[in-house]
């Protein structure tokens, strides 16, 4: 594919979005010479966001729901689609029929780009991991014979999509992606995936688009089933070490011809690399210890990395001191949307821990995250559509009732809660465990009103 095929074309990006995906995709079919349709299911109101960073753009919206014309035969000629969006979506399958072309912000960005990309994935510390393993390779910029020249930060990691800056990307940069299970099942179709591969681990996720673990999994595996096994310049494959799933696949992909497999675990990180790590618990160690080993295909000096290392900060969201009021630390983890994300969460800290948990129900089992909290902490506060469950969970975990266990019907209600119940020296922590739709935009909106709740508390 080049570029150039999008000029004159009509092209509709199905799901705009609140995450940067689809306003990327916009700007790169706009700037190739496209005619551009953005269709979202969504109403401007809950777009605004998006639409105020297309302001520029001559693009025409259809919002509010789906429309039939725009994917029958008298629609655009290309549809790209957002992640998000179900492949078995009745729109998509009437495109289908119309014998559309059907493509992806992820699979147009891998057709077109002309640098290597490193590419990370899992179910837990992917986001920190991307983060971090770019932040050490722009340690060794300047370095003789490392082979490039800049690094580009991207993927499902915040905001940063690099489609519309593709043109910008040189053969001798270096991009480092965050793939999610949606996005990999997209580049499946295209049979392309990173020629450095990295997962953090595997654990429940998405079971409501996935269906089965089983399934999660055979998607995140993608991102090893279609590197380019290359004799004379072998792709990488990195796994986790500790972790069940991903050590068979280092056994599975182990010795291939073309392919060189490496495997992390916490335990691989020096101890003098530790001490000068800013993140705090064993799971950020692991993803210092991923990010390492995807830095050991380069020449950068020990020196370098260890500087590098030093200067790395918490991305928002993720384990975040928010305040500390009346001696009581506050955190957000708030990007934690899973049972093993929380669980690492609570394993982070010594200190007396109180936990705020809960939010949309994903079909994932709490037993292992109500042990966690009857081991670990001395009181939940829950919210959102899962809180009858984890309170369940942590019950038949703690039957004699020593974790202090209360239900709250929002925000304001669950800090003020947390506050009665918290001495100084105490941590409270927002692990939610879960999504946030039930009651919040995103686990952005989620983190931003505890933040405000918390600083309230000064007043």
């Amino acid at each position: 594919m080049e570029i150039d095929f999008f000029k004159g074309k009509s092209v509709l990006i199905m799901g705009l979005g609140q995450f940067g995906g689809g306003v990327d995709s916009a700007r790169f079919a706009c700037r190739a010479g496209a005619k551009v349709i953005v269709a979202d299911q969504a109403g401007p109101e809950s777009l605004a966001g998006s639409l105020a960073q297309l302001a520029d753009c001559p693009i025409e919206t259809h919002l509010g729901g789906h429309r039939e014309q725009d994917f029958g035969s008298e629609g655009p000629d290309i549809i790209i689609v957002n992640p998000a969006v179900p492949p078995d979506n009745p729109f998509l399958a009437l495109a289908r029929q119309s014998g559309k072309h059907i493509t992806s912000q992820i699979e147009i960005f891998f057709q077109l780009c002309p640098a290597p990309i490193v590419g990370i994935t899992g179910a837990n510390g992917k986001s920190t991991t991307t983060a971090l393993t770019a932040h050490l390779l722009e340690a060794g910029l300047g370095i003789e014979g490392v082979g490039y020249r800049k690094v580009w930060l991207g993927g499902n990691i915040g905001n940063r999509m690099l489609l519309s800056e593709v043109w910008e990307i040189r053969p001798d940069h270096m991009v480092v992606l965050e793939l999610s299970s949606f996005q990999l099942e997209q580049l499946a179709r295209i049979r392309k995936t990173p020629k450095i591969a990295l997962i953090t681990n595997l654990t429940p996720n998405h079971l409501d688009r996935h269906g089965t673990f089983e399934a999660y999994c055979a998607a995140k595996e993608n991102i090893f089933q279609f590197q380019p096994a290359d004799p004379n310049d072998p792709c990488i494959s990195i796994f986790n070490a500790d972790d069940p799933v991903t050590s068979r696949w280092f056994l599975r992909y182990n010795g291939q011809n073309g392919r060189i497999c490496l495997e992390f675990s916490d335990r691989d990180v020096p101890d003098s690399l530790a001490k000068r790590f800013p993140l705090v618990g064993k799971a950020n160690r692991s993803n210092l210890s991923a990010a390492l080993k995807v830095t050991q295909s380069f020449p950068i000096p020990d020196d370098h990395i260890a500087r590098a290392v030093e200067t790395f900060r918490s991305l928002p969201h993720r384990l975040e001191p928010i305040a500390t009021v009346n001696g009581v630390t506050w955190y957000d983890d708030s990007i934690a949307t899973t049972p093993p994300s929380a669980i690492a969460a609570l394993e982070a800290f010594e200190c007396p821990r109180i936990i705020l948990a809960g939010g949309y129900d994903k079909n994932l089992p709490f037993d292992e995250f109500g042990a966690a909290i009857a081991s670990h902490a001395k009181a939940a506060v829950l919210i959102g559509k899962t809180a009858p469950k984890i309170a369940e969970a942590i019950h038949q975990a703690d039957p004699d009732t020593r974790v202090h266990v209360e239900l709250a019907a929002s925000m304001p209600e669950a800090v003020q809660k947390c506050a009665v119940i918290a001495r100084s020296g105490d941590v409270v922590l927002l692990s939610p465990a879960c999504a946030s739709y039930d009651m919040f935009r995103n686990f952005e909106h989620r983190a931003a009103v505890f933040k405000e709740c918390v600083l309230h508390l000064r007043c």
